[in-house]
Protein backbone atom coordinates (compact mmCIF):
# COMPACT_ATOMS: atom_id res chain seq x y z
CA UNK A 1 0.00 0.00 0.00
CA UNK A 2 1.31 3.64 -0.42
CA UNK A 3 1.73 6.22 1.89
CA UNK A 4 1.30 9.90 0.85
CA UNK A 5 3.33 13.29 0.66
CA UNK A 6 1.74 15.95 -0.44
CA UNK A 7 2.17 19.89 -0.71
CA UNK A 8 5.72 21.25 -0.18
CA UNK A 9 6.99 17.60 1.35
CA UNK A 10 6.83 16.23 -2.53
CA UNK A 11 8.27 18.98 -4.06
CA UNK A 12 11.25 18.47 -1.47
CA UNK A 13 10.86 15.09 -2.26
CA UNK A 14 11.70 15.39 -5.73
CA UNK A 15 14.80 17.42 -5.19
CA UNK A 16 15.85 14.44 -2.94
CA UNK A 17 14.83 12.17 -5.89
CA UNK A 18 16.72 14.48 -8.21
CA UNK A 19 20.72 12.83 -6.37
CA UNK A 20 20.36 9.67 -7.94
CA UNK A 21 19.18 10.49 -11.30
CA UNK A 22 22.00 12.88 -11.70
CA UNK A 23 24.48 10.50 -10.28
CA UNK A 24 22.97 7.71 -12.52
CA UNK A 25 23.18 9.81 -15.87
CA UNK A 26 26.94 11.84 -15.00
CA UNK A 27 28.43 8.08 -14.53
CA UNK A 28 27.59 7.90 -18.38
CA UNK A 29 30.07 10.72 -19.23
CA UNK A 30 32.08 11.39 -16.14
CA UNK A 31 34.96 8.84 -17.69
CA UNK A 32 35.17 10.81 -20.65
CA UNK A 33 37.83 12.73 -19.49
CA UNK A 34 39.48 10.70 -16.93
CA UNK A 35 40.10 7.86 -19.90
CA UNK A 36 43.57 9.20 -20.68
CA UNK A 37 44.45 9.26 -16.99
CA UNK A 38 43.54 5.63 -16.81
CA UNK A 39 44.53 4.31 -19.24
CA UNK A 40 48.18 5.51 -18.58
CA UNK A 41 47.50 3.84 -14.84
CA UNK A 42 45.42 0.52 -15.74
CA UNK A 43 47.46 0.26 -19.19
CA UNK A 44 43.94 -1.48 -20.35
CA UNK A 45 43.90 -2.59 -23.83
CA UNK A 46 41.71 -0.68 -26.64
CA UNK A 47 38.81 -3.04 -26.28
CA UNK A 48 39.28 -2.78 -22.27
CA UNK A 49 38.89 0.33 -22.55
CA UNK A 50 35.43 0.94 -24.66
CA UNK A 51 34.10 -1.95 -22.15
CA UNK A 52 34.97 0.48 -19.30
CA UNK A 53 32.68 3.09 -20.78
CA UNK A 54 29.80 1.17 -21.67
CA UNK A 55 29.40 -2.13 -19.80
CA UNK A 56 27.44 0.27 -17.26
CA UNK A 57 25.28 1.49 -19.70
CA UNK A 58 24.32 -1.98 -20.95
CA UNK A 59 24.06 -3.78 -17.63
CA UNK A 60 21.24 -0.36 -16.53
CA UNK A 61 19.53 -0.90 -20.04
CA UNK A 62 19.62 -4.56 -19.61
CA UNK A 63 18.03 -4.50 -16.17
CA UNK A 64 15.89 -1.50 -16.32
CA UNK A 65 12.38 -2.91 -16.61
CA UNK A 66 13.14 -6.02 -14.32
CA UNK A 67 14.04 -3.70 -11.91
CA UNK A 68 11.31 -1.60 -11.76
CA UNK A 69 8.70 -4.99 -11.83
CA UNK A 70 10.89 -5.49 -8.46
CA UNK A 71 10.23 -2.51 -6.91
CA UNK A 72 6.39 -2.98 -7.40
CA UNK A 73 7.28 -6.40 -5.46
CA UNK A 74 9.36 -5.30 -2.94
CA UNK A 75 8.61 -1.16 -2.71
CA UNK A 76 9.84 1.54 -4.74
CA UNK A 77 11.56 3.31 -1.64
CA UNK A 78 13.05 0.39 -1.01
CA UNK A 79 14.90 -0.62 -4.32
CA UNK A 80 15.62 2.52 -4.35
CA UNK A 81 18.13 2.73 -1.21
CA UNK A 82 19.27 -0.65 -2.23
CA UNK A 83 20.51 0.31 -5.64
CA UNK A 84 21.86 3.13 -4.14
CA UNK A 85 23.41 1.26 -1.51
CA UNK A 86 25.01 -1.23 -4.12
CA UNK A 87 25.79 1.94 -6.19
CA UNK A 88 27.79 3.33 -3.55
CA UNK A 89 29.98 -0.03 -3.01
CA UNK A 90 30.63 -0.28 -6.51
CA UNK A 91 31.57 2.93 -6.76
CA UNK A 92 34.60 2.96 -4.36
CA UNK A 93 35.37 -0.15 -5.40
CA UNK A 94 36.18 1.19 -9.28
CA UNK A 95 38.00 4.21 -7.24
CA UNK A 96 40.32 2.01 -6.27
CA UNK A 97 40.76 -0.57 -8.93
CA UNK A 98 43.78 -2.34 -9.07
CA UNK A 99 43.66 -3.11 -12.78
CA UNK A 100 41.44 -3.03 -16.12
CA UNK A 101 39.18 -6.09 -15.70
CA UNK A 102 38.59 -5.07 -11.77
CA UNK A 103 37.55 -1.47 -12.79
CA UNK A 104 34.92 -3.01 -15.65
CA UNK A 105 33.53 -5.32 -13.24
CA UNK A 106 32.86 -2.69 -11.09
CA UNK A 107 31.90 -0.29 -13.45
CA UNK A 108 29.12 -3.22 -14.19
CA UNK A 109 27.96 -3.67 -10.67
CA UNK A 110 27.38 0.23 -10.86
CA UNK A 111 25.27 -0.48 -13.92
CA UNK A 112 23.03 -3.24 -11.65
CA UNK A 113 22.54 -0.75 -8.90
CA UNK A 114 21.94 2.27 -11.21
CA UNK A 115 18.87 -0.02 -12.95
CA UNK A 116 17.16 0.16 -10.42
CA UNK A 117 17.35 4.26 -9.18
CA UNK A 118 15.44 5.28 -12.44
CA UNK A 119 12.80 3.46 -12.23
CA UNK A 120 11.68 3.63 -8.62
CA UNK A 121 12.40 7.55 -9.03
CA UNK A 122 9.92 7.89 -11.95
CA UNK A 123 7.86 5.83 -10.64
CA UNK A 124 8.05 7.32 -6.91
CA UNK A 125 6.90 10.72 -8.85
CA UNK A 126 4.00 9.36 -9.89
CA UNK A 127 2.82 8.48 -5.85
CA UNK A 128 3.95 12.02 -4.84
CA UNK A 129 2.24 14.47 -7.84
CA UNK A 130 -1.52 12.65 -8.17
CA UNK A 131 -2.39 15.91 -10.31
CA UNK A 132 -1.26 15.59 -13.97
CA UNK A 133 0.18 18.98 -14.13
CA UNK A 134 2.31 18.87 -11.40
CA UNK A 135 3.09 15.17 -12.54
CA UNK A 136 3.43 16.55 -16.11
CA UNK A 137 6.20 19.77 -14.29
CA UNK A 138 7.84 17.16 -12.21
CA UNK A 139 8.60 14.38 -14.99
CA UNK A 140 9.81 17.94 -16.81
CA UNK A 141 12.62 18.66 -14.30
CA UNK A 142 13.61 14.21 -13.84
CA UNK A 143 13.96 14.69 -17.92
CA UNK A 144 16.09 17.70 -17.33
CA UNK A 145 18.20 16.56 -14.51
CA UNK A 146 18.92 13.03 -16.67
CA UNK A 147 20.31 15.05 -19.59
CA UNK A 148 21.89 17.47 -17.29
CA UNK A 149 23.56 14.95 -15.82
CA UNK A 150 25.32 13.21 -18.77
CA UNK A 151 26.29 16.99 -19.69
CA UNK A 152 27.90 17.75 -16.66
CA UNK A 153 30.27 14.60 -16.48
CA UNK A 154 32.79 15.48 -18.18
CA UNK A 155 32.95 18.67 -16.49
CA UNK A 156 32.83 17.34 -13.03
CA UNK A 157 35.12 14.74 -14.22
CA UNK A 158 37.79 17.24 -14.99
CA UNK A 159 37.57 19.62 -12.49
CA UNK A 160 37.81 16.55 -10.00
CA UNK A 161 40.93 15.01 -12.04
CA UNK A 162 42.60 19.08 -11.86
CA UNK A 163 43.00 18.58 -8.38
CA UNK A 164 42.85 14.36 -7.36
CA UNK A 165 43.62 11.26 -9.19
CA UNK A 166 41.38 9.37 -11.54
CA UNK A 167 39.21 7.69 -8.49
CA UNK A 168 37.99 10.76 -7.07
CA UNK A 169 35.33 10.66 -10.16
CA UNK A 170 33.77 7.80 -8.96
CA UNK A 171 34.19 8.62 -4.70
CA UNK A 172 31.99 11.51 -5.72
CA UNK A 173 28.83 9.61 -5.66
CA UNK A 174 29.55 8.78 -1.52
CA UNK A 175 28.51 11.93 -0.41
CA UNK A 176 25.75 12.46 -2.29
CA UNK A 177 24.55 8.90 -1.51
CA UNK A 178 24.74 9.68 1.74
CA UNK A 179 22.50 12.41 1.78
CA UNK A 180 20.42 9.95 -0.16
CA UNK A 181 20.41 7.61 2.69
CA UNK A 182 19.69 10.19 5.19
CA UNK A 183 16.61 12.40 3.60
CA UNK A 184 14.49 9.45 1.62
CA UNK A 185 13.10 8.01 4.79
CA UNK A 186 11.15 11.48 5.83
CA UNK A 187 10.24 12.51 2.43
CA UNK A 188 10.10 10.05 0.11
CA UNK A 189 6.55 7.68 0.07
CA UNK A 190 6.60 3.69 0.10
CA UNK A 191 4.75 1.96 -2.55
CA UNK A 192 4.12 -1.98 -3.12
CA UNK A 193 1.57 -2.83 -5.86
CA UNK A 194 -1.04 -5.36 -4.29
CA UNK A 195 -0.29 -7.32 -7.78
CA UNK A 196 2.14 -7.53 -10.20
CA UNK A 197 3.23 -9.70 -13.25
CA UNK A 198 5.74 -12.09 -12.79
CA UNK A 199 9.23 -12.25 -13.36
CA UNK A 200 10.30 -12.64 -17.17
CA UNK A 201 13.63 -14.17 -15.81
CA UNK A 202 14.29 -15.65 -19.31
CA UNK A 203 13.71 -12.31 -21.14
CA UNK A 204 16.24 -10.63 -18.78
CA UNK A 205 19.26 -13.98 -20.04
CA UNK A 206 18.22 -13.86 -23.38
CA UNK A 207 18.66 -9.83 -24.05
CA UNK A 208 21.65 -9.37 -21.98
CA UNK A 209 23.14 -12.74 -23.99
CA UNK A 210 21.66 -10.99 -27.41
CA UNK A 211 23.03 -7.44 -26.44
CA UNK A 212 26.57 -7.72 -25.17
CA UNK A 213 28.03 -10.24 -27.69
CA UNK A 214 26.80 -8.22 -30.72
CA UNK A 215 28.79 -4.82 -29.20
CA UNK A 216 31.26 -6.70 -28.38
CA UNK A 217 31.47 -8.07 -31.76
CA UNK A 218 31.49 -4.84 -33.07
CA UNK A 219 33.73 -3.28 -30.68
CA UNK A 220 36.44 -6.20 -30.68
CA UNK A 221 36.18 -5.86 -35.09
CA UNK A 222 37.25 -2.08 -35.03
CA UNK A 223 40.17 -2.63 -32.86
CA UNK A 224 41.87 -5.83 -33.82
CA UNK A 225 40.07 -6.46 -37.07
CA UNK A 226 37.20 -9.23 -37.96
CA UNK A 227 38.03 -12.99 -37.19
CA UNK A 228 36.60 -15.99 -37.64
CA UNK A 229 35.69 -15.93 -33.47
CA UNK A 230 34.74 -12.69 -33.45
CA UNK A 231 32.14 -12.99 -36.39
CA UNK A 232 30.95 -16.47 -33.97
CA UNK A 233 30.09 -14.23 -31.39
CA UNK A 234 28.49 -11.99 -32.93
CA UNK A 235 26.10 -14.41 -34.47
CA UNK A 236 25.90 -15.63 -31.18
CA UNK A 237 23.94 -12.81 -29.98
CA UNK A 238 22.18 -11.97 -33.54
CA UNK A 239 20.42 -15.31 -32.43
CA UNK A 240 19.88 -14.62 -28.71
CA UNK A 241 18.30 -11.21 -29.79
CA UNK A 242 15.92 -13.31 -32.32
CA UNK A 243 14.82 -15.60 -29.77
CA UNK A 244 14.33 -12.88 -27.10
CA UNK A 245 11.71 -11.56 -29.62
CA UNK A 246 10.28 -14.20 -30.56
CA UNK A 247 9.74 -14.99 -26.30
CA UNK A 248 8.41 -11.52 -25.75
CA UNK A 249 5.61 -12.43 -28.56
CA UNK A 250 4.37 -15.12 -26.39
CA UNK A 251 4.94 -14.52 -22.84
CA UNK A 252 2.00 -13.62 -20.71
CA UNK A 253 4.14 -11.08 -19.17
CA UNK A 254 6.75 -9.37 -21.63
CA UNK A 255 9.90 -6.91 -20.66
CA UNK A 256 9.15 -5.15 -23.85
CA UNK A 257 5.23 -5.38 -25.37
CA UNK A 258 5.90 -5.50 -29.04
CA UNK A 259 2.62 -4.15 -30.36
CA UNK A 260 3.81 -0.98 -28.80
CA UNK A 261 5.69 -0.41 -31.67
CA UNK A 262 2.98 -0.91 -34.06
CA UNK A 263 1.74 2.91 -33.04
CA UNK A 264 4.33 5.34 -35.53
CA UNK A 265 4.52 7.95 -33.33
CA UNK A 266 5.26 5.60 -30.66
CA UNK A 267 8.37 4.05 -32.66
CA UNK A 268 9.32 7.63 -34.06
CA UNK A 269 9.96 8.67 -30.51
CA UNK A 270 11.97 5.73 -29.37
CA UNK A 271 13.91 6.24 -32.24
CA UNK A 272 14.40 10.16 -31.45
CA UNK A 273 15.61 8.85 -27.66
CA UNK A 274 18.04 6.26 -29.31
CA UNK A 275 19.98 7.75 -31.69
CA UNK A 276 19.91 10.96 -29.74
CA UNK A 277 21.55 9.62 -26.99
CA UNK A 278 23.55 7.80 -29.23
CA UNK A 279 25.28 10.72 -31.46
CA UNK A 280 25.30 12.95 -27.79
CA UNK A 281 27.33 10.25 -26.30
CA UNK A 282 29.21 8.91 -28.80
CA UNK A 283 30.74 12.44 -29.85
CA UNK A 284 30.98 13.80 -25.84
CA UNK A 285 33.36 10.85 -25.40
CA UNK A 286 35.30 11.44 -28.29
CA UNK A 287 35.69 15.28 -28.67
CA UNK A 288 36.88 15.25 -24.70
CA UNK A 289 39.69 12.63 -26.39
CA UNK A 290 40.43 15.60 -28.95
CA UNK A 291 40.72 18.31 -26.55
CA UNK A 292 43.30 16.71 -24.00
CA UNK A 293 45.26 13.66 -26.12
CA UNK A 294 45.05 15.32 -29.29
CA UNK A 295 45.28 18.86 -29.09
CA UNK A 296 46.75 19.10 -25.54
CA UNK A 297 44.29 21.05 -23.77
CA UNK A 298 44.95 20.82 -20.09
CA UNK A 299 41.90 18.63 -18.46
CA UNK A 300 40.14 21.58 -16.74
CA UNK A 301 40.25 23.61 -19.90
CA UNK A 302 38.74 20.45 -21.52
CA UNK A 303 36.05 20.57 -18.73
CA UNK A 304 35.21 24.35 -19.26
CA UNK A 305 34.89 24.17 -22.65
CA UNK A 306 31.65 21.30 -22.43
CA UNK A 307 30.17 24.22 -20.29
CA UNK A 308 28.54 25.49 -22.84
CA UNK A 309 26.72 22.48 -24.27
CA UNK A 310 26.39 21.05 -20.55
CA UNK A 311 24.07 24.57 -20.29
CA UNK A 312 21.98 24.60 -23.09
CA UNK A 313 20.90 20.98 -22.64
CA UNK A 314 19.80 21.90 -19.15
CA UNK A 315 18.14 25.34 -20.55
CA UNK A 316 16.56 24.05 -23.47
CA UNK A 317 15.02 20.57 -21.43
CA UNK A 318 13.23 23.20 -19.45
CA UNK A 319 12.41 25.31 -21.51
CA UNK A 320 10.69 22.57 -24.28
CA UNK A 321 7.44 22.72 -23.27
CA UNK A 322 7.35 26.67 -24.48
CA UNK A 323 8.94 25.50 -27.62
CA UNK A 324 6.31 23.21 -28.21
CA UNK A 325 3.80 25.78 -27.44
CA UNK A 326 5.17 28.34 -29.71
CA UNK A 327 5.62 25.44 -33.07
CA UNK A 328 3.90 22.08 -31.88
CA UNK A 329 5.44 19.10 -31.18
CA UNK A 330 6.48 17.61 -34.60
CA UNK A 331 7.77 20.91 -35.51
CA UNK A 332 9.96 21.15 -32.46
CA UNK A 333 11.44 17.79 -32.34
CA UNK A 334 12.30 18.19 -36.28
CA UNK A 335 13.60 21.23 -35.42
CA UNK A 336 15.23 19.57 -32.47
CA UNK A 337 16.83 17.06 -34.66
CA UNK A 338 18.29 19.29 -37.02
CA UNK A 339 19.95 21.37 -34.51
CA UNK A 340 21.80 18.39 -33.21
CA UNK A 341 23.02 17.42 -37.07
CA UNK A 342 23.95 20.39 -37.47
CA UNK A 343 25.80 20.54 -33.95
CA UNK A 344 27.97 16.95 -34.89
CA UNK A 345 28.50 17.91 -38.55
CA UNK A 346 30.62 21.02 -37.51
CA UNK A 347 32.70 18.69 -35.54
CA UNK A 348 34.03 17.53 -39.09
CA UNK A 349 35.31 21.27 -39.13
CA UNK A 350 37.54 20.47 -36.30
CA UNK A 351 41.39 19.62 -37.00
CA UNK A 352 44.65 20.17 -34.81
CA UNK A 353 44.61 23.77 -34.49
CA UNK A 354 41.28 25.12 -34.41
CA UNK A 355 40.25 27.28 -31.93
CA UNK A 356 38.82 26.34 -28.92
CA UNK A 357 35.61 28.86 -29.46
CA UNK A 358 34.63 26.63 -32.56
CA UNK A 359 33.85 23.61 -30.66
CA UNK A 360 32.45 25.17 -27.60
CA UNK A 361 29.79 26.99 -30.60
CA UNK A 362 28.84 23.60 -32.34
CA UNK A 363 28.43 21.70 -29.46
CA UNK A 364 26.01 24.56 -27.52
CA UNK A 365 24.30 23.95 -30.80
CA UNK A 366 23.92 20.27 -30.54
CA UNK A 367 23.53 20.67 -26.64
CA UNK A 368 20.09 23.28 -27.85
CA UNK A 369 18.67 20.45 -30.26
CA UNK A 370 19.44 17.47 -27.82
CA UNK A 371 17.91 19.51 -24.60
CA UNK A 372 14.27 20.10 -26.25
CA UNK A 373 13.96 16.27 -27.93
CA UNK A 374 15.34 14.43 -24.52
CA UNK A 375 12.54 16.97 -22.98
CA UNK A 376 9.95 15.50 -25.41
CA UNK A 377 10.38 12.03 -25.93
CA UNK A 378 8.75 10.80 -22.64
CA UNK A 379 5.50 12.96 -22.50
CA UNK A 380 5.52 12.31 -26.26
CA UNK A 381 5.82 8.95 -25.92
CA UNK A 382 3.51 8.13 -23.35
CA UNK A 383 0.67 10.49 -24.34
CA UNK A 384 1.06 8.15 -27.84
CA UNK A 385 -0.69 5.01 -26.40
CA UNK A 386 -3.69 4.21 -24.56
CA UNK A 387 -3.35 5.16 -20.55
CA UNK A 388 -3.35 1.47 -19.91
CA UNK A 389 -0.02 1.15 -21.75
CA UNK A 390 1.50 4.61 -20.47
CA UNK A 391 3.97 2.78 -17.71
CA UNK A 392 4.72 0.24 -19.98
CA UNK A 393 5.51 2.77 -22.69
CA UNK A 394 7.51 4.78 -19.61
CA UNK A 395 9.86 1.71 -19.30
CA UNK A 396 10.79 1.29 -22.67
CA UNK A 397 11.72 5.00 -23.16
CA UNK A 398 14.09 4.95 -20.43
CA UNK A 399 15.59 1.51 -21.73
CA UNK A 400 16.41 3.61 -24.90
CA UNK A 401 18.23 6.51 -23.31
CA UNK A 402 20.10 3.75 -21.36
CA UNK A 403 21.07 1.53 -24.03
CA UNK A 404 21.35 5.32 -26.79
CA UNK A 405 24.42 6.19 -24.61
CA UNK A 406 25.77 2.66 -24.20
CA UNK A 407 25.77 1.88 -28.41
CA UNK A 408 26.82 5.32 -28.87
CA UNK A 409 30.17 4.39 -26.91
CA UNK A 410 30.43 1.25 -28.56
CA UNK A 411 29.33 2.06 -32.35
CA UNK A 412 30.65 5.26 -33.28
CA UNK A 413 33.97 4.57 -30.78
CA UNK A 414 34.57 1.75 -32.61
CA UNK A 415 33.76 3.56 -35.73
CA UNK A 416 36.53 5.81 -35.01
CA UNK A 417 38.57 3.47 -33.79
CA UNK A 418 38.33 1.30 -36.75
CA UNK A 419 39.59 4.51 -39.04
CA UNK A 420 42.38 5.19 -36.41
CA UNK A 421 43.91 1.65 -37.06
CA UNK A 422 43.95 1.58 -40.62
CA UNK A 423 45.53 5.34 -41.12
CA UNK A 424 48.41 3.41 -39.19
CA UNK A 425 49.60 0.93 -41.36
CA UNK A 426 50.56 -0.97 -38.54
CA UNK A 427 52.37 2.04 -37.19
CA UNK A 428 49.90 2.35 -34.12
CA UNK A 429 49.10 0.47 -31.49
CA UNK A 430 45.93 -0.81 -30.64
CA UNK A 431 44.13 2.57 -29.08
CA UNK A 432 46.01 6.62 -29.71
CA UNK A 433 46.82 6.71 -26.03
CA UNK A 434 49.07 3.85 -26.19
CA UNK A 435 49.88 4.87 -29.79
CA UNK A 436 51.29 8.00 -27.94
CA UNK A 437 52.85 6.83 -24.71
CA UNK A 438 54.87 4.66 -27.19
CA UNK A 439 55.80 7.23 -30.24
CA UNK A 440 56.58 10.43 -30.40
CA UNK A 441 58.07 13.46 -33.56
CA UNK A 442 56.14 12.57 -36.37
CA UNK A 443 54.28 9.20 -36.03
CA UNK A 444 52.82 10.89 -32.73
CA UNK A 445 51.83 13.62 -35.13
CA UNK A 446 50.49 11.35 -37.69
CA UNK A 447 48.23 9.49 -35.00
CA UNK A 448 47.11 12.67 -33.52
CA UNK A 449 45.65 12.89 -36.71
CA UNK A 450 44.10 9.40 -37.37
CA UNK A 451 42.59 10.56 -34.79
CA UNK A 452 40.94 13.31 -35.81
CA UNK A 453 40.14 11.87 -38.84
CA UNK A 454 38.22 9.02 -37.05
CA UNK A 455 36.24 11.41 -35.04
CA UNK A 456 35.25 13.11 -38.40
CA UNK A 457 34.08 9.64 -39.47
CA UNK A 458 31.96 9.08 -36.54
CA UNK A 459 30.54 13.04 -36.21
CA UNK A 460 29.33 12.90 -39.85
CA UNK A 461 27.82 9.51 -39.24
CA UNK A 462 25.92 11.03 -36.07
CA UNK A 463 25.48 13.57 -37.97
CA UNK A 464 23.31 12.21 -41.27
CA UNK A 465 21.73 9.50 -39.14
CA UNK A 466 20.26 12.31 -36.90
CA UNK A 467 19.52 14.38 -40.19
CA UNK A 468 17.53 11.19 -41.47
CA UNK A 469 15.80 10.52 -38.47
CA UNK A 470 14.25 14.39 -38.70
CA UNK A 471 13.08 13.70 -42.02
CA UNK A 472 11.49 10.24 -40.86
CA UNK A 473 9.58 12.04 -37.68
CA UNK A 474 8.82 14.92 -39.65
CA UNK A 475 7.06 12.58 -41.71
CA UNK A 476 5.34 10.37 -39.30
CA UNK A 477 4.26 12.93 -37.11
CA UNK A 478 2.82 15.24 -40.15
CA UNK A 479 -0.62 14.75 -39.16
CA UNK A 480 -3.12 15.55 -36.37
CA UNK A 481 -3.44 11.52 -36.35
CA UNK A 482 0.10 11.10 -36.21
CA UNK A 483 0.67 13.09 -33.17
CA UNK A 484 -2.13 11.77 -31.40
Amino acid sequence: MPTQVSGRRAWFGLVVLMLPVILVSMDFSVLYLAMPTISQALDPSATQELWMLDVYGFAIAGLLITMGNLGDRIGRRRILLLGAALFGGASVAAAFAPSAAFLIAARALMGVGGSTLLPASLALIANMFPRNADRARAIGVWTAAFAGGTAIGPVTGGALLHHFWWGSVFLINVPVLAALFLLAPFVLPEYKSAATHPFDLLGVVLSLLGILPVVYAVKNAAATGLSAGTAMIGLFGATMIVLFLRHQRRTPAPLVDLRLFGNATFSACIAVALVGMMAQAGMAYLTNVYLQSAVGRDVLVAALAGLPMAITIAVFSIGAERVTALVGVPRALTGALLLAALGNLGIVALDLSSPLWWFMAFTAVAGAGYGIQFALVTDVVVGSVPPAHSGAASGISETSFELGTALGLALFGSLATAVFVAQGGGRFADSFGKTLEQTSGATAHAAKQAFVNGMHAAALAAGVALLMLSAVVAYVMRSPKGTA
